[in-house]
Parts: C-alpha cells; structure tokens; sequence
C-alpha cells in the first residue's frame, strides 16, 4: 500500500496580535525590488486601523480584494497578469481575510510562476512549478482555507479548487484578535463549515486516525461554542480559530462529502456562497448524517439562525442538470461518503431529488 506525502503549511504562528509580527516574518523573503502584494478582504476597505497596520513598504501593493461572490478562475487572472504587467514578478502574495481571500490568494501566487490560465489548474495535481511565497491571515474562522492544499474556484465550465502540493500557504498568521468584529450570521455560517467538515471527515470511507483526531477535536470545539455558550467572547474566537485549523486538518488527510458535492453546483449556478451553502445542504442531509444533521438543527435554534429555503424552486431542467453534473464531478467526495461503488447509489435521479428539496 502506498501512503500520501501530505504537504503542510510550513509555518505557523498563532496568538492575539501576532499580526503585528507580520513585517518581521516576510522580511527574509523580500527579493530585490519585487513587491509584496496584500490582498485585503474587502470587508476591511475602510478600517483605515487595520489597513495603517498592514506592512506595506517601498513599492509594495495593496490590493482590496472583490469577493462579494467566491473568487472565479477569470478575476484570479486579472489579477494575475495585472501584477504581472505592473511588476513582472513579486517577492510574495500575502491574503487577508475570509476564506474567499485566502484561496484568491493562493491562486494568484501560483498563476505568477505557471503559464495559461487558472481554469487549467482546476483539478487534481495539475499545478507544475512552485509558487511564489505565499501568506494567510484569516479575519474569519471555520473554512480551513488557511491549512487546506486546496483553492477553490468558480471556472467557466465547473466549480472546482486546485488542489496540488504547491497549494498550501508557506506561512499562515493566526491573531484570533482579528476575528472579533465578524457579522453574527457569517461567523455561524463559516464555523458550520467547519463543524460539517468533521462530521463528513469522521463519518467517511476514507477515515484514519490521523484525521479523526483532529476532526475530533474541531467537533468538540464548534459543539462548545455553539451549543454549549450562552454569549460570544474572546475565548469564543480563540476556539473558532482552532477549530478551523483542525478541521482543515481533519479533512487534507481524508475528504468531505455529500453536503460539499451538492453544494459546489449551488455555488457554481446560483454562486450561493460556500458556508451558507453548505448550511443549506445539510439541512436535508437526515438520511446521510442523521447525527450530524440533528445537532446541526439545535445549533441553528440556540443561535437564532434562519436558513434559507427554496433557492432551487422554479429552476429549468436544464439548470438542474448543470448542477448535477458540476456535483458528480466530484468523485474523491462521494467516493470518501459513499464507497467505492458511489455512482450507483447516487443516481441521477436522487441527486435531483435532494436538489429540489433545498
């Protein structure tokens, strides 16, 4: 049997203001006169208190990233070739932000070292040549955007990451601090993300102990800030924010499953953004993770949060079918939730099923 060399983050540093630690960590990793370029969430365009806190030297660039939807493989090249044209080659990419940012910022990084477009890279060990350096800072938890060897991007044809060894960030500051002011919904959306990871990581095919244990881990903290807290506190973040490392853990050394397969096609046509989406999913998924879904449904009442429903009402045939097929384009989920003989249990049919229902 032959095991995954798995690539991890190759630095970490972790604790309320480390942030302020950033100008010190990329400056070994300055070349020249190439830039650093900061790709700021553009929730935070207009905290001039954190923009006046980002290192920008000489002729560094920051850049207010647009991520009012999930980042495509088209924005990823604009951004790309405009850095390109500007300085021709950069010291750095450094992402700031949620988890749209983070994958906008690892996408950039490793369109400036490799030919084509992004949409090329979409799919399993396709990306050829190291990026350039590469930073993430998350201001919101749960994704695992910021440990995973993923970055997921809405192309022409599907929604799809590129997922390759040269994904994963070189360094990833986490400031729990950072954190604090995320909207109520976001941060429950972004941390269900996390608490559906484990349960789709634990409740796989693909399952080890190395995954379980980290998986455990973030099952347990997203239950203790969600079900068992009556107010939000520092404390709060501090756990949110491991339990997205952990999480993201969980899963690189295993997979997701059904509520991330179904939810890539709502991502893809209706561009339902990843963590609501997701929430939306599992919110059907009794018959997949009966466990999951139940303790999913007394974090929603604890939390006083409403879930949209109907998004899918009135969709063509051939809206469905599109999908559907972004969907079964996602083997290795379906493989890790249902087995090797995945495609004939997820038929068609049942998947428009379950689609309907949402």
């Amino acid at each position: 049997m032959k095991f995954r060399n798995f690539k991890m983050v190759d630095y970490v540093v972790y604790g309320r203001g480390c942030f302020d630690q950033v100008d010190e960590i990329i400056a070994p990793h300055r070349k020249g006169d190439a830039p650093m370029v900061f790709l700021l969430d553009h929730f935070f365009e207009n905290n001039n208190e954190l923009k006046a806190r980002i290192p920008v030297r000489a002729n560094d660039i920051l850049v207010i990233a647009d991520v009012d939807h999930e980042p495509k493989t088209s924005y990823v090249d604009e951004v790309s070739q405009m850095l390109k044209d500007k300085f021709g080659t950069v010291s750095g990419v450094i992402g700031i932000g949620g988890g749209s940012t983070m994958d906008l910022a690892k996408a950039v990084s490793i369109m400036m070292t490799n030919p084509g477009k992004a949409q090329d890279y979409q799919g399993w060990d396709l990306v050829k040549n190291k990026s350039v350096y590469k930073v993430g800072i998350p201001t919101l938890s749960g994704t695992g955007a910021e440990v995973s060897r993923t970055t997921v991007l809405t192309g022409p044809t599907r929604k799809l990451g590129m997922n390759s060894d040269f994904t994963p960030f070189d360094q990833i500051v986490l400031d729990p601090a950072l954190t604090k002011d995320a909207p109520k919904n976001q941060r429950f959306y972004t941390g269900m993300d996390c608490f559906i990871h484990c349960v789709e990581s634990l409740k796989g095919t693909f399952i080890n102990e190395f995954s379980r244990s980290y998986g455990e881990k973030a099952q347990d903290l997203c239950e203790e800030i969600f079900l068992h807290k009556d107010n939000w506190d520092e404390e709060s973040d501090e756990q949110l924010m491991m339990a997205s490392y952990a999480g993201g853990m969980s899963i690189a050394y295993s997979q997701v499953g059904v509520a991330h397969a179904i939810s890539y096609g709502l991502g893809y046509l209706l561009g339902t953004k990843h963590g609501i989406g997701n929430c939306i999913v599992f919110n059907h998924l009794q018959d997949y993770y009966p466990e999951g879904v139940a303790t999913f449904h007394k974090m929603l009442k604890k939390n006083d949060i409403y879930i949209p429903e109907g998004i899918t009402k009135g969709l063509t045939d051939e809206q469905f079918d599109i999908m559907i097929n972004v969907s079964l384009g996602m083997a290795p989920l379906w493989e890790n939730a249902l087995g090797k003989d995945w495609q004939t249990i997820m038929t068609r049919e049942k998947l428009r099923a379950i689609y309907e229902k949402l």
